[in-house]
């Protein structure tokens, strides 16, 4: 007996939310290395609080590697740490942030 085959499509809309972070993230380490660490730290405290916001909005089949505990503590691990690197990024004195 054969194992139905799970739905490509729709196994490719589960890992969206986790590649929409990873890119954001990716996109903040391109900055850093361009040493605009100000605009990369922003960008990925950004990412953070983006996967905050669709770790609470999707339902748990539907975050797919954003979840990793249950949704109020992952919410608040990715919305406090996202917020630790904005005020970082936004107080600390000594590079560019335009």
């Amino acid at each position: 007996m054969t194992t139905p085959r799970p739905d490509r499509r729709r196994m490719l809309l589960t890992h969206l939310p986790f590649a929409v972070v990873l890119l954001l993230v990716a996109a903040g380490a391109v900055r850093i290395g361009m040493y605009h660490w100000r605009q990369g730290a922003a960008l990925i405290g950004g990412a953070l609080l983006a996967a905050a916001v669709l770790r609470a909005a999707l339902a748990d089949e539907q975050a797919g590697l954003l979840k990793i505990r249950a949704r109020v503590i992952d919410v608040l691990c990715y919305s406090g740490l996202g917020l630790l690197i904005l005020f970082d990024a936004l107080t600390i004195i000594g590079g560019p942030l335009d």
